[in-house]
Parts: C-alpha cells; sequence; structure tokens
C-alpha cells in the first residue's frame, strides 16, 4: 500500500519566477493520504494465477497435489449447473449473516460498558479476560449438548467466537479517545449521553471497525469448522466432502468461495468506513 507523504504542490503565489533568491516550497501536507491503486489488486492476483495455470499444464506442479486453477473453475461450473452452489452458499451465509450480527451487537454493547463504566469494567474485564484465549470450535460439543445439531450449535459457536474481539476492539476504543474532547464537552455544559453519542462512540468507531475485521475473519474460520460436523449444506461441508473423496479440484472450488466472501465482506466494511468516517478527510 502506497501513501503520499509529500506532494510537488506549490502554495500560493510559488508558482512565480523566482526573484530576490526566492523558490517554489513543495506542499507537505498530504497527511499520508491514501492513493487508490485499482488496477493493482486484480493484476496481481491474475499474475499468480497465470503461473499456477503455466505450472501445472507444464508438469512443474503435479496436478495430485494441486490442481490447476482452470479445474477448480470447472468445478465451480458444475457446481452452479447442478444447483447445489446455491443451496451450500445459502445455509453458509445464514449461519455467517446471524452469528456475527448477533456477536457483534452485543459485543460493542458490552465493549461500551466496560469502557464507560467502573463497575462493569471491574467484573467484567476479567471474565473476557480469561474466556477469550479459549479455542471456539473446543466448544462446539458443549453447544451441540445445549442447542443440537442443527443451526443453533452452529450459530452458538460464530457468535461465541466474535463477541470476544469485538469487546476487545470496543473498550480498547472508548479508552483511546482523547480525553481532552471530552473534557471540553463537559466544560460546554454537554450532558452524559450527548458525549457518549457524539464524542466518544464517534472517537472508538475506528477501532470497533477494525474489530470488524478481525472477527468477521474469525467468523469464517469458525463457520467452516462447525459445518464440517453434522452439516448436510455449507461450503465447510462440501470442502469436507471433497477432501474425502480426494476431489481436489472441489477443495479448491469450496476455498475459492470462502475467499470470495472473506472480499466481499472486507468491501462492504471498507465502505462502511468511508461512510463513518468521513469526518477523519
Amino acid at each position: 500500500m502506497s501513501h503520499d507523504a509529500t506532494r510537488d504542490v506549490p502554495v500560493a503565489g510559488a508558482g512565480v519566477s523566482e526573484t530576490g533568491g526566492q523558490r517554489p516550497v513543495p506542499f507537505r501536507g498530504g497527511g499520508f493520504v491514501h492513493r487508490p491503486l485499482g488496477p493493482v489488486a486484480p493484476l496481481v492476483f491474475l499474475a499468480i494465477l497465470a503461473v499456477w495455470e503455466l505450472g501445472s499444464r507444464s508438469g512443474f506442479i503435479s496436478s495430485i497435489a494441486l490442481p490447476a486453477p482452470s479445474e477448480a473453475f470447472g468445478a465451480l461450473i458444475d457446481l452452479f449447473q447442478t444447483g447445489m452452489l446455491w443451496k451450500h452458499l445459502g445455509a453458509s451465509l445464514y449461519r455467517l449473516i446471524v452469528g456475527w450480527t448477533l456477536g457483534s451487537l452485543l459485543g460493542i454493547a458490552v465493549g461500551l460498558f466496560i469502557g464507560l463504566f467502573s463497575l462493569a469494567r471491574a467484573g467484567l474485564l476479567p471474565l473476557v479476560s480469561a474466556l477469550f484465549p479459549v479455542p471456539k470450535i473446543a466448544l462446539l460439543p458443549l453447544f451441540i449438548i445445549w442447542f443440537g445439531i442443527g443451526e443453533g450449535s452452529k450459530v452458538a459457536t460464530i457468535l461465541f467466537g466474535t463477541f470476544f474481539p469485538t469487546v476487545i476492539a470496543t473498550y480498547g476504543g472508548v479508552d483511546n479517545v482523547d480525553r481532552n474532547l471530552i473534557r471540553m464537552g463537559q466544560s460546554f455544559g454537554m450532558s452524559w449521553l450527548s458525549i457518549v453519542r457524539k464524542i466518544i462512540v464517534p472517537g472508538a468507531m475506528p477501532a470497533i471497525l477494525s474489530g470488524f475485521r478481525i472477527s468477521a475473519s474469525i467468523a469464517i474460520v469458525l463457520l467452516v469448522a462447525a459445518e464440517m460436523i453434522g452439516a448436510e449444506f455449507g461450503v465447510g461441508a462440501y470442502i469436507l466432502m471433497a477432501g474425502a473423496l480426494f476431489a481436489l479440484d472441489q477443495l479448491i472450488a469450496g476455498v475459492a468461495l470462502l475467499s470470495v466472501i472473506g472480499l466481499i465482506i472486507a468491501w462492504l466494511i471498507g465502505k462502511l468506513e468511508k461512510r463513518l468516517l468521513s469526518w477523519r478527510t
């Protein structure tokens, strides 16, 4: 990722001819503004696919160990033609959206309580610190006992896994809000609720959205793991079936579907960042 640390834009009056030893002064207020380079990512991706395809066709990459991208694309076409693509994607997206949304909303609420109230910090923060390192997939058998083998256990696994990183990102963002801004609001007679709504929440939003990116990745990992246990449909179940049959082209196709889901989620969060963090520009 490239940033413009400086831009050679002359200041006002710098375009006149040099007189008295004066010379144009470059503009130094770029503020590390991101310069969009749209074609770079697709070109890098296509280059990797081209090298991979050429390696497979030339025999340098064994098709037994790693099938060519064209074979994986053919598996995707077959999945689409049979109508199974939408069944697997629909089941996975339902579990992912419900689990991640509920986990994120609960995580933001608890994170705000920890960041704003001393009693909540004293009581809940040690609990969050103790449970966060626990591998959430290890609790899946417990969730199956509680919620059954159906959708409940899978959604609960994703919810539990996304809850904790969102809590930590939220209360960390609240702690990093500039206290001078809060004191300024208090000096102007703003109510406690107004300070939270207009100063603390916007100030913590960059950290919360960063937590969304992390929790979304964790949610996809937990989704696949949960679907590999007792799921008939879903991308994870499809990958498990392909692995059991040694159908590596189908396995790569399933991994590609997960990558596309991850890219779409990252794009949506990026759009949300542009909308909610426009005040930073």
